[in-house]
């Protein structure tokens, strides 16, 4: 499975100001496969979750999009869903959205001996965020640079 780079990016400007009309947020978009067998994954995310409704609405408005965009030679399957809840942050926005939640942090190098910290995410800046660990006796508030995270994402419990 491969993604192509310059398709998505092209594919990503044709559709965001569609999503954007129905109140929604495009997320990210994945192009794996070749030839007919090629997959497009749209995932889109608002305010408040996605619904099944969300995704039939997204799907019907962006296939005439996509069809004067033309995207590929060859006949493709496009498939649009919810990230899910325990996706990766792959932009700022993803941060700021998770203010005031559990995250999970996985470091490119360690701190402090732990090379993961999981705490409440209390502050977002272009350059960094700050992640208040509980797991320790006072809490404390712990900056990172977002160059030295290797992975984020929320704290799913059940």
């Amino acid at each position: 499975m491969k993604e192509s780079r310059p398709v998505v990016d092209r594919i990503s400007e044709a559709i965001s100001p569609i999503l954007w009309t129905l109140g929604l947020e495009l997320v990210d978009v994945l192009c794996v496969g070749q030839g007919p067998r090629t997959m497009l994954r749209v995932f889109i995310d608002k305010p408040g979750g996605v619904t099944v409704s969300d995704c039939e609405r997204a799907h019907v408005a962006l296939g005439p999009a996509l069809d004067v965009a033309d995207p590929f030679p060859h006949a493709y399957t496009l498939e649009v869903s919810s990230p899910g809840l325990d996706r990766p942050f792959k932009r700022i926005q993803d941060y700021r959205r998770a203010v005031g939640k559990r995250v999970s942090l996985k470091l490119k190098e360690p701190r402090a001996g732990q090379w993961r910290l999981v705490g409440t995410l209390t502050d977002v800046t272009d350059e960094a965020v700050t992640v208040t660990v509980t797991d320790s006796t006072p809490e404390r508030a712990v900056g990172i640079e977002l160059g030295l995270i290797a992975e984020a994402k929320l704290v799913v419990t059940w």
